[in-house]
This record gives structure tokens, C-alpha cells and sequence, in this order.
């Protein structure tokens, strides 16, 4: 990256961070381009309003149960479980034929809808159903869903108040005791992109990996210092004030005109075509279709915290996983009782736990030197217990919206988990 995006202001990181992990679902094309455009005169697909199960599972014939899980601080996280195949298709996978559990955990501004926009047989849970698994989908607080706290209102300040260390420490840990209270087995994990992030991250805490099974990665971000993108240079040198005007908010709303105008005025500045934004930030991805972007921008994205972004920049400068840095060795001592917020350090999760990872060559945020300084922090791990699945075509929203997804990634996810009885 240019010395500019590394450098130190937290508004100039989130800038970037805006263009990275926001721009790709606010620029709504107006016309057809390409696999990436919204077809002119199409009406909005199907909407989630009376619930993930409802909208997306159930109209395929499989069941479908809406779970709640309260965390320690206090938030109500809506989950869905697809306890087996369709029409009870699909033998169970685990000792003495029970279904061994799946929790399948979402990236940045989106909920587990983002997993169930294609037909039947090409989404990951319902595959995953048909192959006898156990299926269970979280949804992190500030989704939609999950919008819920026992005393706060999303409409207060404090109810924001947290990062992807509250998910670490907070939401994961809840998903996972409700599903283990439930089943009484270890639990398979699969992330995409901020999901593996926050696995990578609670893994190795101690508490949380002792009932982990095995873990599948894809797209995983960890570290984020060669994300390529023409415009992210330009972001951080013309729109800081942009960026510093957002932190007065403690929803980050990826559809407020706020953060809406800051987008439209860097696409101006860079000269870069907004209509396509997805495929430049993200990398052009392979395999999707034009219906399936559709039904995504009638989805999503969903809100996340400011604080949460401002974490994701921080993240993008440091070449360690790190808590929350709140900007002064008084202020960390305060949290941490120590000046810099203590780090994440991935080499402690277990060296015999099953891993499999899959990433693209032309993700631009999943960058591939990023991954591979990623991969080397487990060259100590067995190698037995170690699966890197590389997919040269694939960019990062392939991994859950591609078309071609089930017969080149999800297959073999199922297949590594089948292997870990």
C-alpha cells in the first residue's frame, strides 16, 4: 500500500475502511453491467421481513428454526438452525449417526441471508443439510435481527459501543454454548471474510476452541496491508474531513446519505465507474450472476457499529492482530492496563485443530500476499490437520454467492468435515 493509507490518523484509515468494506453495497447500479448490474425495470426479490427461516429456507421444503441467544453484555442474537436435509434427505455424519453441528458465521455488513441467494442446491446451508449435517447460522448484533438488547435501544449511543473484540468475546462464545447446550457435541465452524477474523481471533483465546471441531475458512482476512484498490490512496488524501464527520455517529449505516455522499464524491475524485465499484474493490469476481445481485441489494447490507469500522482501519494498518486501540497510552491503560491494547496471537490456537482454508487469486481484500503471511503463522501446525485450498478465478463475494461455489469450494468443505469424526 502507499506510505498514505499506512500511515497512522485514524481518519484517513477510515476512509479507506469506508471504500473497502462499505462502497461495494452502497453504489446500486441503475442499469445492467455486466454479471454485476441491477436489471432495469426488475423488482426487488424476496425480503427477509418475517425472518431468514420464512424467506429462504422454508419456500425450499427444508426446516427451519428461529433461535435467540442472549450474550453476557446483554445483546438478543438471533440465530437459524437447519437441522437436516430436505425432506429428511442426508444420513448423520457424526458417531452413532447423530448430525455433528455447523455453525456458519457471516462477514462485514451483511447477516446470514448472504448465504441463501441462490437456488436451493448451490447454498452452502442447505448443502450442508443434504450432507447430514446439523446447520446453524449467527447473525452479530447491529444485523437486523439482532438488533435487540435486554435494557439498550438501538436508538441509544451505548448500544454501539463495541468492536469485532465484543464478537470475539461476546457473540461467538454465545452461539457456541447454545448450540453445544443443545447438541452436546463439538461444533464445526465456518467463516467468510469478518467471520474468519473473529474466529482466528477466539480460537486462540482460551474457553472457546475446546468445543470447536474443526474450522473452514474462506476468503479469511486476518491481516490487511496489500488490499489492492485504485482508489483507497485517494480516499485517505482528499476525504478525511468526510471520514471524521461519520465518527459523530454511533450506527454506521451503510444506506445513510452520510456515508452515501462520501462514496459518490470519491468515485468523482478517483475517476472510477461506481456502477462497477463491486468488482474494483473486491476484485472481479468470477461467478455471479445478475439475479443474485439483485436479491443482495434487496437485502443488504446491514449496520454494524462506528466503532467497529474504526477497529476494521486500525486493523488495515497493523500488521498484528490487536484489540481496540483507543488512541492514547492513558486510555489503554485504563481498558488494558497496558499503553497499546494487547494482541491476538493466532499461533496459540492448537496445532492439532483440523483447519481448512480457501482463498481467491484475484480477492483484492483477502489479498493473496496477505493470506500467505497469514498461512506462515501456522507453520508450526500439523501438517496432517492442515487443508489450503487456492482457486485462482475466485474474487471475494465468490465465495458466497458463486454459482459455480458448491462443485468448487463447498463440496470440499463438506468433505474436510466428514473427515473429523
Amino acid at each position: 500500500m502507499a506510505g498514505s493509507v499506512m500511515a497512522p490518523s485514524v481518519s484517513i484509515c477510515l476512509a479507506l475502511c469506508v471504500l473497502i468494506f462499505v462502497a461495494p453495497f452502497l453504489i446500486k447500479p441503475l442499469e445492467a453491467r455486466g454479471n454485476f448490474g441491477r436489471l432495469p425495470g426488475k423488482p426487488p426479490q424476496r425480503t427477509a421481513s418475517d425472518g431468514i427461516c420464512a424467506s429462504s429456507v422454508h419456500v425450499y421444503g427444508y426446516k427451519c428454526e428461529e433461535h435467540d441467544v442472549v450474550t453476557q453484555d446483554g445483546y438478543i442474537l438471533n440465530m437459524q438452525r437447519i437441522p437436516e436435509g430436505r425432506a429428511g434427505s442426508g444420513a448423520g455424519t457424526g458417531s452413532g449417526g447423530k448430525r455433528q453441528p455447523v455453525l456458519i458465521q457471516h462477514g462485514i455488513l451483511v447477516d446470514g441471508m448472504s448465504w441463501l441467494l441462490n437456488p436451493a442446491d448451490q447454498n452452502l446451508p442447505l448443502i450442508l443439510a443434504d450432507q447430514g449435517f446439523d446447520v446453524w447460522m449467527g447473525n452479530t448484533r447491529g444485523t437486523r435481527f439482532s438488533r435487540r438488547h435486554r435494557y439498550l435501544k438501538p436508538s441509544q449511543k451505548p448500544f454501539w459501543n463495541w468492536t469485532w473484540d465484543e464478537l470475539v468475546s461476546y457473540d461467538l462464545p454465545a452461539m457456541f454454548d447454545h448450540i453445544h447446550g443443545l447438541t452436546g457435541q463439538k461444533i464445526h465452524y465456518l467463516g467468510h471474510s469478518l467471520g474468519t477474523l473473529i474466529g482466528f481471533a477466539s480460537f486462540s483465546e482460551k474457553g472457546l476452541v475446546d468445543k470447536v471441531r474443526s474450522a473452514a475458512m474462506l476468503s479469511p482476512i486476518a491481516y490487511l496491508s496489500h488490499m489492492t484498490t485504485v482508489i483507497g490512496a485517494i480516499a485517505a488524501k482528499s476525504f478525511i474531513a468526510e471520514a471524521t464527520a461519520i465518527l459523530g455517529l454511533a450506527e454506521f449505516n451503510p444506506k445513510s446519505g452520510l456515508v452515501g455522499g462520501l462514496i459518490k464524491a470519491i468515485c468523482l475524485k478517483a475517476g472510477v465507474d461506481c456502477y462497477d465499484l463491486l468488482s474494483v474493490i473486491t476484485g472481479k469476481n468470477c461467478c455471479l450472476n445478475a439475479s443474485t445481485i439483485d436479491l443482495f441489494l434487496a437485502n443488504e447490507p446491514q449496520s454494524t457499529s462506528t466503532k467497529n469500522m474504526i477497529h476494521l482501519s486500525q486493523t488495515v494498518r497493523d500488521k498484528q492482530l490487536r484489540k481496540y486501540n483507543y488512541g492514547s497510552s492513558d486510555r489503554n491503560i485504563k481498558h488494558y492496563g497496558q499503553a497499546t491494547p494487547p494482541a491476538y496471537n493466532i499461533s496459540a490456537i492448537p496445532h492439532d485443530l483440523p483447519l481448512f482454508f480457501s482463498y481467491g487469486g484475484l480477492d483484492c481484500l483477502a489479498d493473496v500476499k496477505d493470506v500467505e503471511f497469514l498461512l506462515d503463522q501456522f507453520k508450526f501446525h500439523d501438517v496432517n490437520k492442515m487443508n489450503v485450498q487456492f482457486v485462482k478465478d475466485y474474487a471475494h463475494a465468490d465465495f458466497i454467492m458463486g454459482v459455480t461455489a458448491k462443485d468448487v469450494v463447498y463440496n470440499q468443505v463438506a468433505t474436510f468435515f466428514k473427515r473429523q469424526v
